[in-house]
């Protein structure tokens, strides 16, 4: 039996023992185990799987042992994934700073820095949020005017961000701020860490069009911000940025997240509309759309793992994240209007008696953001064009 056949039996039967029943069932959004200091655990089955799976390493199972990984390979975190997904098992811990943060430590933080921060967000003890967007630098990120002035021993941070998901409930914020007023706009912006509950934050939950409020304004009076909590050097905001978002692109498009979680699409529809005299469905167009769709689904699934397989081999993405950004949105919008169109008129209630009642809809009118959040689908075309493609401006 060779190594990874060993590791891969030994990774079953601990999986086996150790996943409990309910952490095997099918996840949804309110699923989801983002940890930190005030995270609600929604049974001891979570708070028992997110321990002993970060007691392992295996919450972030490629990064370094020191740093709260596990240091596996690329092929043993290929197996790890695959039998996790044999038994159905929820990730045990979803978070930005294991998506993005964590990466950009690894790649430009100070040793102090990668061995303070990684191990608490492997753990789930730290939940982090985004200080990227404002109002007057959406597309074009790197006009931002959120400011930090030199006071010494610390930065004073003033000004607003937008779009911050989740920011009313994080612990901590990884922000870009201008620094160097007098640089050109690329190069007079810093990367900064702080705790959400230094006085001067505070933040107002924005609601959207399906009710739900994961993104907020973000509002800093005078914060004020160690200079050991600045990551890589001063100035070199941009770069540390640009890096992040490439893993924040792959996150976004990525099919298995539970914003994108897949549902009976083909089973739906049977049950609203029914079959016709030869067992097909009994709409010819919806039946056309749905194998279409279901067809693009299986590829997307597969470049993805192709994408995955660079990435445990150590390799980095770049500018193709934003392929993957951009097809896994656009197949997310389809994914919702399908089941939308599958479920027929039943699904156009916005509440009722049942537990999911209007979720359809509040889902179908939560993805129109999909192709606006982490950049939008013609900023990714624009990227793909130039970066990739080396087509002429």
């Amino acid at each position: 039996m060779s190594d990874l056949e060993t590791f891969r039996a030994a990774t079953r039967d601990w999986l086996e023992a150790n996943c409990p029943a309910e952490m095997r069932a099918p996840m949804g959004e309110d699923d989801i185990c983002w940890g930190g200091r005030r995270f609600t655990f929604t049974s001891p089955a979570q708070k028992h799987w997110l321990e002993v799976m970060a007691a392992r390493g295996w919450t972030v199972p490629g990064w370094p042992e020191p740093y709260g990984g596990a240091g596996l390979s690329g092929p043993e975190q290929k197996v790890l994934a695959e039998e996790m997904r044999r038994i159905n098992a929820r990730p045990p811990l979803q978070s930005f700073g294991i998506w993005m943060l964590g990466p950009a430590l690894l790649a430009f933080g100070t040793e102090e820095q990668k061995r303070h921060y990684l191990p608490q967000i492997a753990r789930g003890e730290i939940r982090w949020c985004q200080g990227y967007s404002e109002p007057g630098a959406g597309s074009d990120l790197a006009s931002l005017q959120t400011k930090g002035v030199d006071r010494g021993d610390h930065f004073e941070v003033s000004g607003q961000k937008i779009w911050t998901s989740y920011a009313d409930k994080a612990d901590w914020i990884f922000c870009l701020v201008r620094t160097e007023p007098e640089a050109s706009k690329h190069t007079g912006i810093s990367f900064l860490l702080f705790d959400m509950e230094s006085e001067g934050v505070s933040t107002r939950p924005i609601r959207l069009i399906s009710g739900a409020s994961p993104f907020c304004e973000t509002f800093f009076d005078n914060v004020k911000v160690p200079r050991d909590q600045i990551v890589g050097e001063r100035g070199q905001g941009w770069t540390i940025a640009k890096y992040l978002l490439t893993h924040e692109r792959e996150m976004i498009g990525g099919s298995d997240v539970a914003l994108f979680a897949k549902s009976d699409l083909l089973g739906d529809a049977v049950a609203a509309i029914g079959l016709d005299d030869a067992g097909r469905l009994d709409d010819p167009v919806l039946r056309a759309d749905l194998g279409r769709f279901i067809v693009d689904e299986m590829a997307f699934d597969a470049h993805m793992g192709m994408a995955r397989d660079l990435l445990r081999r150590g390799d980095e993405l770049g500018a193709r994240s934003a392929e993957l950004k951009y097809l896994g949105t656009e197949l997310n919008k389809r994914r919702q209007s399908l089941r939308m169109a599958a479920g027929g008129a039943d699904d156009l209630v916005w509440d009722g008696p049942a537990n999911d009642a209007g979720q359809a809809a509040r889902d179908w009118l939560r993805s129109k953001g999909n192709s606006i959040e982490g950049g939008t689908s013609e900023v990714m075309l624009g990227i793909l064009a130039k970066a990739v493609l080396k087509l002429p401006g």
